[in-house]
């Protein structure tokens, strides 16, 4: 299961008349640990803006992230949805009833959109849920985990240790 980090990152950019205006900015990324997301959200984030910092970077507790690419949506939604679990473990007379609450994030362009969204993701669930709240999120790009993330980039100047012992050797 994804572990997702929201971080914020605060810059200055320089405006039309010279002047500097703070910048603030959200990203979600999905990583193992918080320094995997900091080194992370370094990597995503350097290559577009110069002198930044990382203002937060908090852990977000979500259940499932729908990105629906080809479909538009620019804006991420948080949306809260709950269903009731029944334990009978105790027996018949011993029915308990309890609701699992979890959070989903999805992108569309309106809350409407996103209520939709989250149905036709959720319509192959075979329990009947409710979806209660509906908010719009700052996020600005969400960063999913991927194994190119992992692949691990030789720096440079180094080489493999088997051209350097081949060359010994010969």
């Amino acid at each position: 299961m994804p572990s997702w980090y929201l971080g914020k990152i605060k810059y200055q950019q320089e405006q039309e008349n010279g002047a500097l205006k703070s910048i603030s900015e959200a990203y979600l990324v999905d990583a193992v640990s918080y320094t995997d997301a900091e080194a992370r959200l370094y990597g995503i984030v350097a290559d577009n803006t110069p002198d930044f910092q990382i203002s937060s970077l908090t852990r977000m507790k979500l259940s499932d992230v729908f990105h629906f690419e080809d479909e538009g949506g620019e804006k991420w939604f948080k949306c809260k949805t709950f269903y009731v679990s029944i334990d009978d473990s105790k027996g018949a007379a011993n029915v308990k009833e309890k609701k699992i609450v979890s959070f989903m994030l999805v992108n569309a362009d309106s809350p409407k959109q996103a209520i939709e969204r989250i149905e036709k993701s959720l319509a192959t669930m075979l329990i009947p849920y409710e979806i209660t709240d509906v908010n719009l999120t700052p996020i600005l790009e969400v960063y999913p985990y991927s194994p190119e993330d992992d692949a691990q980039k030789v720096p440079a100047g180094f080489r493999p240790l088997a051209e350097v012992l081949a060359e010994q050797q010969g």
